[in-house]
């Protein structure tokens, strides 16, 4: 029988100055190689006093990396500081350790942690520089708003509806331009409906009748301040938003040039770049800080707008390296099959769920190109007539990400080729398939000739 001293010598130490750490919400469980301090276990509070007297000790007994496990947010502060003060951190998933049995406490944790780590059996969680990171938390933060900006246009929806003004027939965006100019006389006192319907913009497309025929309704006095209420609301959140732009934009300036800007000007956008009232692009000229920080024009993929754009170099950085090919890349994006095997057999080959707002953007730019008239685009209508809706917007981001992954890795510009050159090659593929298909039966495939129609 072999003993546990060893079974642990057969591991070859792959990080001997490594430390563990488990996080939790009032005190931190840190564990260093014995022998380095009187107590090899030690807890911290969370205040920033305190986490600085654990990066202090970590570096008296030698520490170079430290690999911590944590749910939530706990783990911020103190990562940012040990990051700051030199050390090599590792954020570890819970999911991956935490079925391994005999560990009830955090101090055993703390233990197992540094244990494994220092065997490098451990694999941290993907997190890019901290330059990326403030912008990245900025994204995030003004996707909340936006997000809460929409539920008071739900709520301003819903009390139009009590009141049967059915603005919402006859224009298609309440937060449009036409759209918030009635709104507004509406809960300034404006009761006439052809007054309200004669502030319609000339692109709408039903007539000032229909649109006064929509807006002769019972204004209650309660859904009315109801009204006002939740549009206050919603500017507010307009004027949150906007401000979180300039914060935006003065981050985006500090990022270094990755591109000559006057040698190689950013090429024209194949986007339309217009700025509507209600729209959640921001109002400067995001398409040249995108192309002059990352070096290409991201744009040019079909789908890929530039708020996608954006939000997707938020969550993976400027830095291709990270990911060691796209194969990686799809797969921390969980948009890759599945490779659940048991005993030979496939069991499941499904996309394994991922809570990614990268993978979220190349989903949402896989269901723009569905009437794109682009390669991408007859890739998507194939793979729905083939697999249904859900399962090609998933292939499509799949090949999104992928082509996203060539042009950032290798800095070059995106050449689409043509719907005709993509039914052509599918078509060939389709019959070398056929072909070979044949062949293994014994058979041969016949050209037929090519019917011509009868004349009289």
């Amino acid at each position: 029988m072999v003993s546990s001293s060893q079974s642990e010598a057969q591991f070859q130490t792959i990080h001997p100055n490594a430390a563990g750490i488990d996080i939790g919400a009032d005190r931190h469980w840190v564990s260093v190689p014995p022998g380095r301090d009187q107590e090899c276990i030690r807890s911290f509070g969370c205040f920033t006093p305190e986490l600085n007297a654990l990066a202090d000790w970590l570096k008296q007994c030698g520490i170079e990396t430290v690999a911590m496990e944590s749910t939530g947010v706990y783990w911020i502060p103190l990562f940012q500081i040990l990051e700051t003060r030199g050390f090599e951190v590792h954020l570890v998933n819970a999911h991956h350790v935490k079925t391994v049995p005999g560990r009830k406490s955090d101090v055993l944790d703390c233990q197992w942690l540094q244990r494994l780590h220092s065997y490098g059996l451990l694999a941290g969680s993907f997190r890019p520089n901290d330059q990326v990171c403030q912008l990245r938390s900025y994204i995030r933060y003004r996707d909340t708003l936006v997000t809460s900006a929409s539920t008071h246009v739900l709520r301003m929806q819903k009390a139009l509806t009590e009141m049967n003004v059915q603005l919402h027939r006859v224009i298609s965006d309440i937060t449009g331009s036409t759209g918030m100019r009635i709104l507004r006389a509406i809960v300034a006192g404006e009761r006439n409906p052809e007054a309200l319907a004669a502030m319609r913009d000339t692109r709408i497309k039903a007539s000032q009748s229909e649109i006064a025929a929509a807006l002769t309704g019972d204004y209650r006095t309660e859904q009315v301040f109801i009204l006002q209420q939740e549009l206050h609301l919603y500017d507010t959140y307009q004027r949150q938003i906007k401000a979180c732009d300039v914060e935006i934009e003065r981050l985006l300036n500090d990022f270094t040039d990755q591109v000559d800007m006057d040698a190689s000007p950013p090429p024209k956008s194949t986007q339309r770049r217009t700025k509507k009232p209600g729209s959640n692009t921001p109002e400067f000229d995001l398409h040249t800080h995108l192309y002059r920080m990352s070096g290409v024009d991201f744009t040019q993929v079909p789908g890929l707008g530039t708020l996608n754009v954006l939000i997707i170099l938020s969550e993976v950085g400027l830095d291709s390296s990270r990911f060691p090919s796209a194969k990686h890349f799809t797969s921390w994006l969980g948009l890759c099959p599945g490779n659940r095997i048991t005993g030979g057999k496939v069991k499941s080959s499904k996309t394994r769920p991922v809570a990614n707002r990268a993978a979220h953007a190349f989903r949402m730019a896989a269901q723009a190109v569905s009437r794109s008239q682009s390669a991408v685009g007859a890739f998507y209508r194939r793979m729905k007539s083939r697999l249904g809706g859900p399962k090609a917007i998933t292939a499509t981001a799949h090949k999104l990400a992928r082509i996203f992954y060539q042009l950032w890795a290798r800095k070059q510009a995106y050449v689409d080729p043509s719907l005709e050159v993509y039914e052509q090659q599918y078509k060939a593929r389709t019959l070398k398939h056929l072909q070979r298909k044949a062949q293994a039966l014994g058979f041969e495939l016949v050209p037929q000739p090519a019917a011509h129609a009868d004349v009289s």
